[in-house]
């Protein structure tokens, strides 16, 4: 059974992962770019084509969802899968996915003022341009993100189900362990399995996912989610992370487009 870890791109999902692969699927708590290798991602290029659906045929990706996720789901275990989709036609026909495959989601949010700045930088693509992007909700050609806001708020439809999580990136950056804690807490509470907290390992992974032990991972390793510039040039994918501030660096143009476009939103949030 699939427990998701969904977001908006840029939004610490990478950072979430970081820290739950080090406390699941190592030893010691001591993460290592390798661990990420045990949360899948969906959609995914090899599912499309072993279904036959060609690269960018979003709506036989729609149809073929739940199809394509029978065939890793594995009902008699637990797996951790990564996706930026927003939740499409949840309890409706051709849904993302149902409570067949899924047993819950922990969905990961950030200030989108913030987020279109780190965006910007990963894509190599003009402020502007990003921003017209996530207040639009033009996605990637087999994902179907929706804008920042229709991306948060498909996810809640798991709330009423009691099988939701929303962590603030904010919030796990300012406290970790915290948040490490209640993250794994939801994790055993929808595997209705007895929790005994490893505070050795959650000690481990604190100290191995800060901002820059990862660059120092991804400075000395190859990682996966690194891309390259316009000019062939590599794009660290480790930036700033919490430090970046939207207040110095969007000007009031573009800040007012963002908050006009998701006001109810942001204000639910916190954000402004």
């Amino acid at each position: 059974m699939i427990i998701w870890l969904a977001s908006y791109p840029k939004s610490g999902n990478t950072m979430l992962r970081s820290m739950l692969s080090a406390y699941l699927f190592s030893n010691d708590g001591i993460f290592n770019f390798e661990l990420l290798y045990n949360i899948k991602q969906f959609p995914n290029d090899s599912f499309l084509k072993k279904l036959g659906i060609k690269d960018g045929d979003i709506n036989s990706i729609i149809k073929n969802s739940i199809k394509a996720q029978e065939l890793f789901n594995n009902k008699n275990s637990i797996g951790f899968v990564k996706t930026h989709n927003m939740l499409f036609n949840f309890e409706k026909k051709y849904p993302f996915t149902n409570f067949d495959h899924s047993l819950g989601a922990i969905y990961i949010v950030r200030d989108p003022r913030n987020l279109v700045l780190s965006y910007a930088r990963h894509l190599d693509r003009p402020i502007e341009e990003i921003v017209k992007f996530v207040t639009l909700g033009k996605g990637n050609k087999n994902d179907l993100m929706g804008n920042w806001a229709e991306n948060y708020s498909s996810w809640k439809a798991f709330e009423k189900h009691n099988k939701y999580l929303l962590i603030k990136y904010e919030d796990l950056i300012e406290n970790p362990k915290k948040n490490l804690v209640k993250i794994i807490e939801f994790i055993f509470s929808l595997t209705n399995r007895k929790l005994i907290l490893n505070m050795n390992k959650i000690k481990n992974v604190i100290e191995t996912t800060t901002l820059d032990n990862l660059k120092n991972l991804e400075k000395n390793n190859n990682f996966q989610e690194s891309v390259k510039d316009n000019a062939g040039k590599k794009i660290n994918f480790f930036d700033q992370g919490g430090q970046r501030n939207w207040s110095k660096s969007l000007n009031k143009n573009l800040i007012d487009q963002i908050e006009k476009s998701f006001k109810r939103e942001m204000v639910e949030l916190g954000y402004i």
